[in-house]
C-alpha cells in the first residue's frame, strides 16, 4: 500500500529514532545499510524527512540524523506517510482507478475501503517511539 520510498522512509526513521535513543546521531552510510537502500535513494528520503521536521540533520565531523528529545513519543508515523507519499495512501482506489468514488465505486471499492481506513487508523495512532522499542530491545528488526 505505501510506495517503496515511504517504505524505506519509516524504516530510516525506525533506526534513526533507536540510534538517538543511545545518544548517537546516525550517518548516511549507516542507515542506508541498515534499512538496505542505496544511498543516493537514502539521501533524498532523509532530505524530505529533515524537510517535514521529523528528523534533524547536523553537518560537520560529529554530524549525522537524529530525531531531537522526545519527538519520538509526538512523531506519527501517519506524519513519515505524508511528508513521503502524501494522503494518496487513504483516497486512492486499490486498482489505480482515477475516478473511483463512493458515488461511483470500481468493482473492489466495498472491499478495500475498510482496508485503507483501518490502515490510517494505525498509522495515526503509531508513533516512531512505538516501533523502536522492538529495535532498542532486539526483538524486531529491520531487515532480514
Amino acid at each position: 500500500m505505501f510506495s517503496k520510498a515511504c517504505e524505506y522512509a519509516i524504516r530510516a526513521a525506525i533506526f534513526i529514532a533507536s540510534e538517538s535513543e543511545k545518544d548517537k546521531r546516525a550517518s548516511l552510510k549507516d542507515i542506508a545499510r541498515e534499512i538496505d537502500s542505496p544511498e543516493a535513494f537514502t539521501a533524498k528520503t532523509l532530505q524530505k524527512l529533515s524537510r517535514s521536521g521529523i528528523i534533524t540533520s547536523t553537518k560537520g565531523a560529529h554530524g549525522g540524523f537524529e530525531v531531537k528529545g522526545d519527538l519520538s513519543n509526538t512523531i506519527m508515523i501517519s506524519q513519515i506517510v505524508l511528508a513521503i507519499d502524501g494522503d494518496k495512501v487513504y483516497t486512492r482506489c486499490s486498482l489505480g482507478l482515477h475516478n473511483c468514488s463512493e458515488d461511483h465505486p470500481c468493482p473492489f471499492h466495498s472491499r478495500f475501503k475498510p482496508v485503507r481506513n483501518g490502515l490510517q487508523q494505525i498509522v495515526e495512532n503509531t508513533s516512531l517511539k512505538d516501533l523502536t522499542s522492538g529495535l532498542v530491545s532486539g526483538d524486531t528488526f529491520l531487515k532480514i
